[in-house]
């Protein structure tokens, strides 16, 4: 009916400044902007982050070549010292070691001595701030600042230290925005221009009116619209404050991060809020570093810098380079961490400052609905002007007829401020300022539901996509599988071996050699990323991914010691695993001097790295490819019963292997090991929710072909018309190639995260899908970035891939990515409803004041009952139909395409339909309310105008029943499950009574007696009627198009559900 400029179409993430920019110019009519864009993101802020960035970047930059030429000029003397034996005659260029020590404590207060502190925090702090490698290697390295900071790197902090810690040395948290009081938000709905214009007039009608009235009479219309105002401001602040504690208590969810330290002498895991200063801190890939500091010791240390410096490069930490920053993510390798500064002492901690500022990015449909509120309020804002002239050209052609231009009284100077105060209530009814706000009210009370069923949405608008997703690509461990893992088989020296578990324990009767037993368990012990630990009751606890944990148990039940095995053999490189290379390789030094490496991966690539092989007497013989083909064989067997299979192998290395690197290949096959991960459940059912509800649902895994569709099978994933394929066939294909092929596509096995990216890709370029994505690695980044909705695993998922998300799955479930689904759906139906409600409203309120403006003269709905009627249909109606919890329906229809137009055919027809009954009920009213009501006497007109202004407000209220189903005509189906909106009806019909009965002196309105009443709410119940008739109506008689996946595309808005 009416089209919103192309200014109002923003991306559902990565929008430019840019283009976030032009909808806020295009935005017409705003009667109140610091409400109408709280919740949109502050450019100006991002800008000042985004310089700020760059000039880390820069002094970054600096830094790193400044602190490599030290590194040289340091090695330089240290040669040189080598070479001048005698050692005696202290050169110029070094610093005496008391001038070090007076620099390094300079302005340290008294309390920091008696805990054994002997730095000060901004010396600390400027170390590695500024990559100052000449003063840390004079204060003798990590072990030297360990030591000046009375910390153990062994043992770590101890517990009882922690508050001094924070005391002295800073708490690890950042700057917050100030949560804004109550009061601060009925400031902010008193900041609306057409209140305060009221506001005036009101002041205005009582002075007025008290000199031409006298006490009390002549204050009770300027009073009315005062007090209307107050109503309307404080209902409004206590639903935006409300609102305001929904998502402060969903961003303390968004910052529960935690860490693996060092405390007490046991590894642990604590929050990242709660590090201190001297902390030992664990590092893996995916992880985010948290605080800034020193390198203790790591393996292959690769850290991205992008999110502090914009550098895209990552940069390699090791003994030359060992400054880490906090907000830096790990992108491969493993370390421990000295914590050295926290919190606001950080350059991460003043970037944060900025960025919290510049706020989140507002939402597609929250821009849409700017866009409608735009045009909405033009036409009422050309109607309120068109409303006072009408009046006010009437008003002086009647004193022209009576010869009156040149007498003017004090009535007719209040009958004018009636006029100009009615039109500027018409522009607050008019122009939707709740509309955009109704969104982000929906979404709030949906994030909070979600939150309540595990999962945290970290993006508004990914609740709000969500409802449009038409295809899942999901990971198979972890999310339809439960991710407690058991080796239920193993391959080994030739013979197949079933794990029993039983209540007495694991039989493990299997008849190995020793000599195979020790590489077996070397190979368990040395080559993981987990470790095995003891809590402080002295309970055994396996820290780690699922995966390890249940290779790290095998090998514990078999009779292996964790500790004397990391003990007795020295670990000197690790390459840790990834989803790229799906193998992760160790080289050990034995206790005999001699060097081993071992490696364990996907099957296929550790078969293909081994030449050799242990025979079933123990013996190492030549991998035959007869032999080769008979592990297959088993690897494929395990892989049909849905385990998921690894190989570990081994290799003697020689002496020099340490220089070389860890040997790619020569490997002696030791084992297969088959995990049993069950199935979900309540996984195939909520796969068959997406299948009905027009979600394809794709396996996107790194695990064998034949496990993938064990799985898939098992899930409903894989049907008979479609294909599962493997991530080399899907890469080789060309575009032409993946055009025919993706569509088809329902598993896809030992994919590559690029494999993933590419798939999503091409979902939402070749084919326009609305594509939602799980992820858990660090890999997995870009897939998730790329993806409309990025989903993170919350309990198998790295900090990098939450980063990167737009919902963080909680409990890892499959189930919860389908509610997410339908709530999202839900929110976009409800802000529907909300529309078509609030726009039948504006239509009625604009045409039945024109109107009778025109005829008669005289606007029938005074500015104290449309400020009432602005709040019913604004903040109430929003309360009441954007806050509906979804139902089942919602997930036995097709997605709302991703072009679809969000108000449909199907609302226009309700909004009209509704309108013209409206309109018709009160003009007929208006114009012979009194010879059909047969009302007579002084009062009769008052009495008219009071049963309008009734049958009005209850017209509202049942088409806000109406409006709870848009299609289907049974409107009570979930009605008493809906308290929020229950409790809204009953407020509105019981301040109406109030209103009539009691308040007639400042609404204008008289009591009516009860077959008025019955009457009204007779008139307004015919609507529901009205209703009924309306949705048998067609609006669509047109064939709906197929989507590649087989379902109609719904056009826009709910089909029959």
């Amino acid at each position: 009916m009416f089209k919103i400029s192309p200014d109002f179409d923003v991306p559902v993430k990565g929008g430019s400044p840019e283009v976030l920019g032009k909808w806020r110019e295009a935005v017409g009519v705003v009667l109140n902007p610091s409400r109408r864009f709280r919740h949109v993101a502050n450019l100006a802020k991002r800008s000042e982050a985004e310089k700020h960035r760059r000039r880390l970047r820069e002094k970054t930059r600096i830094q790193v070549l400044a602190c490599m030429a030290a590194f040289r000029f340091l090695d330089v003397v240290a040669q040189s010292k080598r070479e001048n034996q005698d050692g005696k005659v202290l050169k110029p260029t070094e610093e005496p070691e008391e001038d070090m020590e007076a620099d390094l404590t300079k302005d340290l207060q008294e309390e920091f001595r008696p805990a054994g502190f002997k730095i000060h925090p901004d010396k600390l702090a400027s170390i590695v701030a500024k990559y100052d490698i000449k003063t840390l290697r004079k204060v003798n390295g990590v072990e030297g600042l360990a030591d000046r900071l009375n910390v153990s790197l062994t043992n770590g902090v101890k517990s009882d230290e922690v508050p001094v810690r924070q005391n002295l040395y800073g708490a690890n948290k950042y700057a917050e925005k100030p949560s804004k009081s109550f009061w601060r938000f009925v400031w902010e709905a008193l900041q609306d221009l057409t209140l305060m214009i009221l506001m005036f007039c009101a002041v205005l009608s009582i002075g007025v009116g008290l000199a031409t009235e006298g006490w009390p009479k002549g204050m009770y219309d300027g009073l009315g619209i005062i007090l209307s105002i107050l109503l309307v401001v404080v209902v409004t602040a206590v639903s935006d404050y409300k609102q305001s504690l929904q998502f402060k208590d969903l961003d303390k969810e968004k910052k529960k991060i935690s860490m693996q330290v060092t405390r007490d002498g046991t590894r642990q895991k604590i929050s990242i809020y709660d590090l201190v200063v001297g902390d030992t801190v664990h590092l893996s890939i995916g992880d985010l570093v948290p605080a800034d500091g020193i390198l203790i010791s790591g393996y292959n240390l690769l850290i991205d810098e992008s999110s502090l410096t914009g550098e895209s490069v990552p940069a390699n930490i090791n003994e030359k380079m060992p400054f880490l920053l906090s907000g830096t993510k790990v992108q491969d390798g493993s370390a421990k961490m000295l914590v050295t500064t926290v919190g606001m002492r950080t350059e991460w901690g003043k970037l944060m400052e900025t960025l919290v500022e510049g706020g989140e990015d507002e939402t597609p449909l929250q821009v849409k609905l700017n866009g409608v509120a735009t045009i909405i309020g033009k036409i009422g804002l050309a109607f309120a002007v068109l409303t006072f002239l009408v009046l006010t050209i009437r008003f002086l052609g009647e004193k022209a007829i009576q010869n009156e231009l040149s007498k003017w009284s004090s009535e007719d100077a209040l009958l004018l401020l009636d006029y100009f105060a009615t039109s500027v209530t018409i522009i607050v009814v008019a122009v939707p300022e709740g509309l955009p706000l109704a969104v982000t009210l929906s979404l709030a009370f949906a994030m909070k539901k979600l939150m309540d069923n595990k999962a945290l949405v970290r993006h508004l608008s990914a609740c709000e996509t969500m409802g449009s997703a038409n295809c899942i690509c999901t990971d198979k461990t972890g999310t339809l599988t439960t991710n407690h893992m058991v080796v239920s088989k193993v391959w080994i020296a030739g013979k197949i071996n079933e794990i029993k578990t039983s209540e007495g324990g694991n039989d493990l009767n299997i008849n190995i050699p020793q000599s195979v037993l020790d590489v077996l368990l070397q190979a368990i012990f040395h080559n993981t990323g987990s470790e095995v630990v003891k809590d402080k009751d002295g309970k055994r606890n396996i820290l780690g991914t699922p995966t390890e944990s249940a290779i790290l148990e095998y090998g514990l039940h078999l009779g292996g010691d964790f500790d004397d095995q990391r003990q007795h053999c020295k670990v000197l490189k690790v390459e840790p695993f990834n989803s790229e290379k799906k193998k992760m390789s160790v080289l050990v030094a034995l206790p005999d001097g001699k060097m081993r490496a071992f490696c364990k991966g996907a099957s296929e690539i550790i078969v293909g790295m081994c030449d050799k092989v242990v025979d079933a007497s123990g013996d190492v013989v030549d991998f035959s490819e007869e032999q080769k083909l008979s592990v297959l064989n088993v690897i494929n067997s395990f892989a049909c019963e849905a385990l998921r299979t690894l190989c570990l192998a081994y290799k003697e290395a020689d002496n020099n292997s340490h220089d070389d690197g860890i040997p790619h290949g020569g490997y002696t096959l030791i084992t297969v090991v088959g995990i049993k991960d069950p199935v979900r459940p309540g996984v195939k059912e909520a796969v068959k929710t997406c299948l009905a509800a027009g979600i394809q649902v794709r396996m996107v895994t790194g695990d064998n072909i034949n496990t993938a569709i064990a799985i898939a099978k098992e899930c409903g994933i894989l049907t008979e018309d479609g294909i599962a394929i493997e991530g080399p066939e899907f890469r080789s294909k060309n575009p032409a190639e993946m055009r025919q092929l993706i569509p088809k596509i329902q598993v896809m096995a030992r994919s590559s995260p690029m494999d993933k990216h590419t798939l999503v890709t091409n979902l939402r370029g070749m084919f326009k899908d609305v594509v939602a994505v799980t992820g858990d690695g660090t890999n997995d980044a870009p897939a998730l970035h790329e993806a409309d909705i990025g989903l993170a695993m919350g309990i198998a998922g790295t900090e990098v891939a939450k980063e990167s998300a737009d919902v963080i799955v909680l409990d890892d479930n499959f189930s919860t990515i389908v509610n997410v689904a339908k709530w999202g759906r839900a929110v976009y139906i409800n802000i529907q409803k909300f529309v078509q409600f609030q726009l039948t409203v504006n239509i009625v309120a604009l045409f039945v004041n024109f109107i009778s403006a025109c005829i008669s003269g005289s606007a029938p709905l005074t500015a104290v009952q449309l400020l009432w009627v602005n709040l019913i249909m604004d903040t109430l109606g929003a309360l009441a139909l954007a806050t509906e919890p979804p139902n089942e329906g919602l997930m036995n229809r097709p997605p709302v395409g991703r072009f679809a137009s969000f108000i449909t055919k199907t609302m226009w027809r309700n909004i009209i339909g509704q309108s013209i009954y409206q309109l018709a009920v009160l003009l007929v009213l208006e114009f012979a309310g009194l010879q059909l009501l047969g009302l007579e006497g002084p009062d009769a007109t008052a009495i008219l105008n009071t049963f309008i202004f009734n049958t009005f407000v209850f017209c509202q209220v049942f088409n806000e029943i109406n409006s709870r189903d848009m299609e289907k005509i049974n409107v009570f189906r979930g009605f008493f499950s809906s308290q929020v909106f229950i409790a809204v009806v009953v407020a509105t019909i019981a301040f109406q009574v109030i209103i009539i009965e009691f308040l007639g002196t400042f609404a204008s309105t008289v009591p009516l007696d009860w077959q008025l009443w019955v009457l009204s709410i007779s008139i307004g119940a015919i609507s529901m009627i009205v209703a009924v008739v309306l949705k048998c109506i067609p609006v669509n008689n047109s064939p709906p198009a197929k989507h590649h996946n087989g379902y109609d595309l719904l056009p826009g808005g709910p089909d029959l559900a």
